[in-house]
């Protein structure tokens, strides 16, 4: 996904939230749900309960942006953390999760020289 931010993180809401909130309905989210600040460098990702939409939320210095996604015959897979108000992603895992892959299964192989 190219966006105008380079985000120092990337978050997931867990939950799943009502898509008739707007940008200020989700910060509220993310302030008092999440207890986080949206004015880092992060990205914060929502769900629909149906989840086939994702919104977006970032600061880029000047004011908020929100990006919204609709999958026509498909849905997101989105995780099921139930003790967990959020995750943090890898970029990898965003855009396994935009590219309709589970970002938990998923993982990035880390692999080290064993010297031969």
């Amino acid at each position: 996904m190219k966006m105008f931010v380079e985000p120092n993180d990337i978050y997931l809401h867990s939950g799943f939230v009502d898509f008739r909130k707007n940008i200020n309905g989700l910060l509220v989210i993310i302030e008092h749900e999440l207890e986080l600040s949206p004015f880092n460098d992060v990205i914060f990702i929502f769900c629909n309960k149906k989840q086939d939409r994702l919104k977006i939320v970032y600061w880029d210095k000047t004011g908020f942006a929100l990006w919204y996604k609709v999958l026509q015959k498909q849905r997101f897979k989105w995780p099921k953390l139930d003790d967990l108000k959020h995750i943090r992603l890898s970029e990898q895992q965003l855009h396994w999760l935009l590219g309709g892959f589970d970002v938990i299964g998923h993982r990035t192989l880390n692999y080290t020289s064993t010297g031969l």
